[in-house]
């Protein structure tokens, strides 16, 4: 992939989490300070490459699982993004530590999650699992149809049991669509992050939302919420 294309790349990607319509060669092109056929080139040996897929034939493109792991790939996973501004981290520090009894704190770590990325947000601690904003997800304009609901609510009925055997180790983790072993045609992320916890050595928070997502803020929010929870729960 040349410079030009993975920077068309990450430009689809942020552009579509953010309007949820498949991004033309236009407004690209103004981006880019190039013609709108430069860029319809390019879109056209991403799509080749299996990084972007068009809708439909008049439409712009989209990014697939392919192009979303590259673009994941490429802002790091354990290194810090800078997505998030200093006074935000603040804030989340000072909402989770604010709970007092372990379970408060708990719950308030998954409710600024859902606030900050309005997905589903959870954490799993030992046996017992802390969910969210069911509503943000399902109000997705991705889950309208019955069998991606369906689809979604497998991968959450069976999230906890999966986390217990797969237990990732990384400081956080993401999986794209189809990456996720459960609920694999959902068309969902789900970026989590392990933390150490008194209570139980496989601890995890995280969101669930669809593939489309502002990942790197949402990566540095689960990330840093993660490490408030740890703190506050340690305290």
């Amino acid at each position: 992939m040349t410079d030009r294309q993975n920077k068309i790349l990450s430009a689809i990607i942020e552009q579509y989490a953010e309007v949820a319509f498949p991004v033309g060669s236009t407004l690209l092109a103004k981006l880019f300070n190039v013609s709108p056929a430069t860029i319809r080139f390019e879109m056209v040996e991403l799509e080749k490459s299996g990084y972007l897929m068009q809708p439909h034939t008049s439409s712009g493109r989209i990014p697939t699982d392919k192009g979303y792991r590259h673009y994941v790939n490429s802002l790091g996973m354990s290194a810090p993004t800078n997505g998030i501004s200093s006074g935000a981290s603040r804030a989340i520090n000072k909402r989770v530590q604010s709970g007092g009894i372990p379970e408060r704190v708990i719950r308030n770590a998954v409710d600024t999650l859902v606030e900050l990325t309005s997905n589903l947000g959870l954490a799993t601690i030992g046996n017992q699992l802390y969910m969210s904003g069911i509503s943000n997800l399902f109000g997705q304009p991705e889950f309208i149809q019955t069998a991606q609901v369906q689809e979604v609510a497998r991968l959450l009925d069976n999230l906890e049991p999966w986390l217990k055997e797969a237990a990732p180790n990384e400081p956080l983790s993401v999986y794209i669509g189809t990456e996720n072993p459960i609920g694999r045609s959902a068309g969902c992320s789900l970026i989590i992050s392990r933390f150490y916890s008194p209570y139980s050595d496989n601890s995890y928070i995280g969101v669930l939302g669809p593939t489309r997502q502002s990942y790197r803020d949402v990566m540095e929010y689960v990330r840093k919420t993660g490490e408030a929870l740890e703190g506050a729960l340690y305290e």
